[in-house]
């Protein structure tokens, strides 16, 4: 397993676990579960930790992926810098979610806003996650690509061809 491939493996966790930490928050709220909310902050904790892996793999991916044909810079400094947000958002979340396990576990009376402020800021960073997401697929998939012209030729088509159809 090159570097490449293993960012491939990483990469898709810290988008995963915040939209699962939203579902099983919300899930905690219609069922008035403390338990259930708890684990939705470890959830949150669990994206943020999975997000330095993604993070640290991302540079050995690019060394791997700079030289394939069809890819160029631009797109790697887009996802790169997306990343690089997105990560910071992950581990604020991370971070906030440690604060409202405390408060949950400790019964504060201030919890039940800490828990709205935690899934509404979890909506931001599955937006910033969905970003990173893109822009790191334009890197391979051109077909997701804004820019169509950037696109590569299609291999092992001969011009000929086309006109016979």
């Amino acid at each position: 397993m090159n570097a490449a491939h293993f960012h491939l493996v990483v990469n898709h966790l810290p988008i995963i676990f915040p939209i699962v930490g939203i579902i099983v928050m919300i899930t905690g709220l219609i069922f008035k579960s403390d338990a259930v909310k708890r684990t939705a902050f470890l959830l949150f904790i669990i994206g943020s930790l999975s997000s330095i892996a993604a993070m640290t793999s991302g540079e050995g991916a690019e060394d791997v992926v700079e030289n394939i044909s069809g890819i160029t810079e631009n797109y790697i400094e887009s996802h790169e810098e997306s990343a690089e947000f997105f990560s910071i958002l992950t581990y604020i979340l991370g971070g906030l979610s440690l604060f409202g396990l405390w408060a949950s576990i400790k019964q504060k009376t201030f919890s039940k806003y800490v828990i709205m402020a935690i899934l509404i800021f979890a909506f931001v960073v599955i937006y910033f996650g969905k970003e990173t997401g893109t822009t790191g697929g334009e890197i391979r998939h051109t077909e997701i690509r804004a820019n169509q012209n950037e696109t590569p030729a299609p291999m092992n088509q001969n011009p000929s061809e086309e006109d016979d159809d």
